[in-house]
């Protein structure tokens, strides 16, 4: 009833407007014709059987779809508070864009969290707190079976294909990585052009597709990988195992999305649709794993040589761990991504309920290595939601050598978190690969905001480290990180997780660790 009293009513105001114009002005007849465009627009909703919401609401039921789109900007920019947007709130995305300006990222009037809610986190200063280093910290990555180790600085910018994003974003981040002094992941699409034309540092990933070392049946190439791996700008060679935004799933690239560019990039066809497995076909055990990573260092040249994952269950880690052992050689590095998702778009299931979170999957790694006897061969990365200084401090603190940053280095480029990276209307040309889109995206403006926003945050980081009366992250303890676990209560990371010493699952494993360090099985995931 409600449609067609809709309809009567355009009708009768028509009626109406045609009286009026046959006796007023020209401008009666714009309106004339506005209605009846009006009207056209409600006979089609009326009498269409898709949305039943303009069946009953021909014309007006529109509005309903225009609020809907722009729901998310009018969330972002109107409605939420500074510290209550998801996934990162308004005062993280400030201080991310005016560091990368160059401003100080200061703010006034004291702080807008809540410090007596139960989950709260804080760092306790020192009394005496240590002098700041001239020179910020870097880490040497490389074990005893590294020929050629590199010294990775406290953040750098986590893995994002070419492909994910633009080329002008790969060119910003890594020109700007150049500038800085630190790394630049390539992510699993392959070691592209892009990447290599601005001479930064970079952590080659290889993901279950082997992307630019692939063979036709989609294996592992080995000398396609070792003839890469050799370029002098790959600094590092890293296997993906799975990562934060969706562990246990692989993903298919459509042929029309497979460019010549994006084809040459990851040594496929053009035009052909590409599966990356969910699991590996190069290996299938944790033995067989270890042995895969001491035969990519050899390919490499003696690279540091690692991998990444997001922490399943703890017999799987502990299974690798195992291997180690047994082989009497390890990875260079681990890099240990939270499932709190990143920059790759996921089915929602996998993004808020598959995988471990970050703190507790670094924990276990780093307990896993120190209680073999194996942390001081291996250096442990940390990536998930690493935006700010204190987020370095705090991931430092829990177990990590140093951190790796996704989304807040596409904020340093401009992204302002619209969260259409798979739609590819990145509207400030990140994460598209529209070349209209991607020419919002100034390079050589771009590339000195990385470069400055990873400067202050590493520059925030050892001040902060030096307010805990350390004088350099070896000097970090749990002690120094608090969380409040009732209203009137907090705990230290020291109590509120149990820490292995050196050897201890070797000698006597706690009573805790037990049974899962019996069940795991080097010979089995």
């Amino acid at each position: 009833m409600l449609a067609f009293f809709i309809l009567g009513f355009l009708v009768v105001l028509g009626a109406l407007t045609v009286l009026a114009a046959a006796v007023g002005s020209a401008a009666w007849w714009v309106l004339l014709g506005l209605i009846g465009v009006l009207l056209v627009v409600g006979i089609v909703d009326v009498f269409q059987t898709r949305h039943s919401i303009l069946r009953n609401y021909p014309v007006i039921g529109h509005l309903r779809f225009l609020l809907e789109k722009i729901r998310p900007e009018l969330q972002q920019y109107f409605i939420e508070r500074n510290v209550d947007g998801r996934p990162f709130d308004r005062d993280t995305r400030t201080i991310v864009y005016e560091r990368a300006k160059g401003i100080a990222g200061e703010k006034a009037f004291g702080t807008e969290l809540d410090v007596n809610a139960v989950g709260y986190e804080y760092l306790v200063h020192s009394a005496a707190p240590a002098d700041e280093p001239a020179q910020p910290h870097y880490v040497r990555v490389g074990g005893p079976d590294c020929t050629k180790p590199y010294d990775m600085a406290m953040l750098n910018v986590s893995a994002m294909s070419f492909g994910s994003l633009s080329a002008n974003a790969i060119r910003a981040l890594n020109a700007g990585a150049a500038l800085g002094g630190f790394a630049h992941d390539t992510g699993e699409g392959g070691l592209s052009k892009y990447h290599l034309e601005r001479g930064g540092d970079l952590i080659w990933e290889l993901g279950s597709g082997y992307f630019g070392a692939r063979l036709p049946d989609g294996g592992f190439d080995a000398a396609q990988f070792a003839d890469k791996a050799s370029h002098h700008a790959v600094k590092c060679v890293s296997l993906k195992l799975s990562q934060g935004a969706k562990p246990g799933i692989g993903g298919v690239l459509p042929g029309p999305k497979v460019t010549p560019e994006i084809a040459e990039a990851r040594a496929v066809p053009v035009g052909e649709t590409v599966t990356s497995p969910s699991r590996h076909t190069a290996f299938s055990t944790p033995r067989e794993l270890v042995r895969f990573i001491a035969r990519m260092r050899e390919l490499a040249g003696g690279k540091p040589t690692g991998f990444k994952l997001c922490v399943g269950t703890r017999v799987d880690v502990l299974a690798v761990v195992k291997a180690m052992v047994d082989e009497g050689t390890t990875p260079d590095f681990i890099v240990v991504d939270g499932s709190e998702g990143g920059t790759g778009a996921a089915p929602l299931e996998y993004e808020d309920h598959m995988g471990t979170p970050l703190t507790e999957g670094l924990i276990l790694v780093h307990n896993a290595l120190v209680g073999a006897g194996l942390r001081d061969r291996v250096r442990i990365g940390a990536s998930g939601k690493v935006a700010t200084g204190t987020d370095i401090v705090k991931r430092l603190i829990q177990g990590a050598d140093y951190t790796n940053s996704a989304r807040a280095m596409m904020m340093a480029t401009g992204c302002i978190q619209s969260q259409r990276c798979h739609t590819n209307q990145c509207p400030v040309g990140v994460a598209t690969q529209d070349p209209k889109r991607a020419r919002a995206l100034v390079v050589e403006d771009k590339l000195h905001r990385v470069h400055r926003y990873q400067r202050a945050t590493v520059m925030e980081a050892t001040r902060m480290t030096a307010s805990l009366g350390a004088s350099c992250p070896g000097e970090l303890h749990p002690r120094m990180l608090r969380r409040r676990i009732t209203p009137t209560d907090t705990r230290s990371y020291a109590e509120l997780y149990e820490w292995l010493r050196p050897g201890q699952l070797l000698a006597e494993p706690p009573m805790g660790w037990v049974d899962d360090w019996e069940r795991a099985d080097p010979d089995r995931f």
